[in-house]
C-alpha cells in the first residue's frame, strides 16, 4: 500500500469542563495511541445549528489544547450559526475562530468534516492544519438556494461544495473517508508523525527497515528519454521506512507530491514533482499545496526532503493573470523561512525558477544532492538553442542542441559550481538521507526577533 492503514479507533475520556450541553461536546480523549482535544458536533441536535454556547464550547477547547499542549481535533457537521439566537451566535463562532488561531503553529489543528459545514462552520475548517472529509460531507460559504438566488445559476449541493469538490478543485480536504469514524482513525494516522506541540520533536518511529538498505530500483525509475514520465512516488516508497507513507491532498494538483513518512525512524516531510502530471511543473495549485506543506511541516520540526523534477513553472496567459508571480513567491517564501533540516535530492530536471523555488541552495537548503540524470540548468536545450541561436539554421541549431545537452544538462556542471553538493547513485539514496537526518538532527536556527513575518498570502 502507499498509503498507510489507520490506526485503531477513538476512546473517548473527560469531559472538558466548561462545556455546556449543546450541538457541541468537548473532551480530553484518546485517539489511537495520542491523547488530543476533541470537539464534536452533533447534528441530530438543531442539524448542529451553533448557539453562542456552542461557540464558547468549542473555544474552551481550543485554550485547553493550547494549556495542555495537546493536539487540537475538532468534528464539524454544522448548518451554521443559530438563527433563533441572533448576532450572538455568529459571535460564538467567532469567538472560537479567533482561538483556534491562537493554537495555530504551536499544536496541530485537525479538523474532520463530518456533515455539513455552512458559512461560519465552513470558514473553521479552513483554519486546521489539515482537514478530513467524509464521503457526505459538504461545505460552502453560501448555499445553492443563494447561488441561485443573487447569480440565477441552479447548482447542486454537491457540485457547489461536495467532498470531491474540496478534494480535488479547493484542495480544502487533505484526505477523504466513508464516514466520522474512520475519519477520526486518519486524523490519527496523521498525528502519529507530529508531535504534540512545536517545542517537542516529533516522535521516533522504531522500525526494523535497515537504515543502510539498498535502494537499487531507483536505477530503473527515471526514463531515459528526457520526456519520459514515471510516478514519483515510487521514489518515496523506496526512501521510506516499510514504504509506509500518508500523501495529503493527493487529489489537488496532482503535479506536486505532498506526504508525510518516516526515514530512520525519523518523521519528515516530503515535497516532490510528479512528472505524471502536467511534467511536474509548477502551477498556481501546486505553489500553494507545496508553500502551505513545507509551513506546516516547519511549525512541527519535521524535516523537509525535496524530490526535484521539473522543466519550470507552467506557462500560460491564465495563469499569469491569476497571479503566479504571486502564488509562485509563496513556495520561495515559505522554503526560504523554514528551519528544519532540509535535503533536496535533484533526480532529473531543475530548470530556472522552479529549480531556485525547489529548495535550491540559494533558498537555503542544508544538502543538495543529485543523481547522475540530473539537468540542473537554466532551461532545456531546445529552449536554449532557440534563443542563442535564433537565426541560425535548423542543422546549426540542432547541433547546439546537442553542445547545450552535453555542457549544461548534468550534475557535473552543477557540482563544480556548488550548487550540488554531491553526485549519489540512485541505490544510495536511503542511506544519504538517513544519514544527512542523524547528522542535521542537532541544527537550529536562531529565529529574528519581530512581530510576524508578511508572507504573500
Amino acid at each position: 500500500m502507499r498509503v498507510a492503514a489507520s490506526m485503531a479507533g477513538t476512546a473517548l475520556s473527560v469531559r472538558l469542563r466548561g462545556g455546556t450541553p449543546g450541538a457541541v461536546d468537548s473532551q480530553r480523549a484518546r485517539l489511537g495511541d495520542r491523547d488530543v482535544i476533541l470537539a464534536r458536533c452533533d447534528p441530530t441536535e438543531r442539524r448542529g445549528a451553533l448557539t453562542p454556547a456552542d461557540g464558547d464550547t468549542l473555544t474552551d477547547a481550543a485554550h485547553h489544547a493550547l494549556a495542555a499542549k495537546l493536539p487540537l481535533v475538532m468534528s464539524i457537521a454544522s448548518s451554521g450559526a443559530d438563527v433563533t439566537a441572533g448576532l450572538a451566535a455568529t459571535f460564538g463562532w467567532g469567538r472560537a475562530a479567533r482561538a483556534i488561531t491562537e493554537c495555530s503553529g504551536i499544536v496541530p489543528v485537525m479538523m474532520v468534516a463530518a456533515g455539513p459545514a455552512v458559512s461560519g462552520p465552513a470558514l473553521l475548517l479552513g483554519l486546521a492544519d489539515q482537514v478530513v472529509m467524509t464521503a457526505d460531507a459538504y461545505a460552502f460559504m453560501s448555499g445553492p438556494l443563494m447561488v441561485r438566488q443573487i447569480t440565477g445559476v441552479t447548482v447542486e449541493t454537491d457540485e457547489l461544495g461536495g467532498t470531491g469538490v474540496h478534494a480535488a478543485q479547493t484542495g480544502l480536504a487533505s484526505l477523504v473517508s466513508p464516514d466520522p469514524e474512520s475519519a477520526l482513525d486518519a486524523v490519527a494516522d496523521i498525528l502519529r508523525f507530529l508531535p504534540s506541540h512545536t517545542d517537542e520533536p516529533p516522535p521516533y518511529r522504531a522500525t526494523d527497515d535497515p537504515t543502510d538498505r539498498p535502494t537499487a530500483e531507483l536505477r530503473e525509475l527515471v526514463p531515459a528519454s528526457s520526456h519520459g514520465s514515471y510516478d514519483v512516488r515510487d521514489a518515496i516508497l523506496s526512501i521510506s521506512d516499510d514504504g509506509d507513507f500518508v500523501e495529503l491532498r493527493a487529489a489537488w494538483a496532482g503535479n506536486l507530491v505532498t506526504a508525510l513518512a518516516s526515514v530512520g525512524g525519523h518523521p519528515v516531510g516530503f515535497v516532490a514533482n510528479q512528472p505524471q502530471t502536467i511534467a511536474g511543473t509548477l502551477d498556481i495549485a501546486a505553489s500553494q499545496k507545496g508553500a502551505r506543506f513545507v509551513g506546516f511541516c516547519d511549525a512541527f520540526n519535521l524535516p523537509l526532503i525535496t524530490l526535484i523534477d521539473t522543466s519550470g513553472f507552467y506557462p500560460g496567459k491564465d495563469l499569469e493573470w491569476r497571479g503566479i508571480i504571486r502564488h509562485g513567491a509563496q513556495m520561495a517564501f515559505e522554503y526560504a523561512r523554514a528551519t528544519v533540516p532540509r535535503i533536496a535530492i535533484v533526480l532529473r530536471k531543475a530548470y530556472g525558477g522552479a529549480y531556485i523555488v525547489m529548495d535550491s541552495r540559494p533558498m537555503g537548503s542544508d544538502l543538495y544532492l543529485a543523481w547522475p540524470s540530473a539537468e540542473v540548468a537554466v532551461m532545456g536545450a531546445k529552449g536554449a538553442a532557440e534563443i542563442l541561436h535564433r537565426r541560425a539554421t535548423p542543422e546549426q541549431r540542432a547541433e547546439a542542441e546537442r553542445a547545450y545537452e552535453e555542457t549544461f544538462l548534468n550534475p557535473w556542471r552543477a557540482a563544480e559550481r556548488g550548487s550540488v553538493d554531491a553526485v549519489i547513485d540512485p541505490a544510495d539514496t536511503r542511506r544519504e538521507v538517513v544519514a544527512a537526518l542523524e547528522l542535521l538532527d542537532s541544527k537550529r536556527e536562531r529565529l529574528v526577533g519581530r512581530r510576524h513575518d508578511n508572507g504573500p498570502l
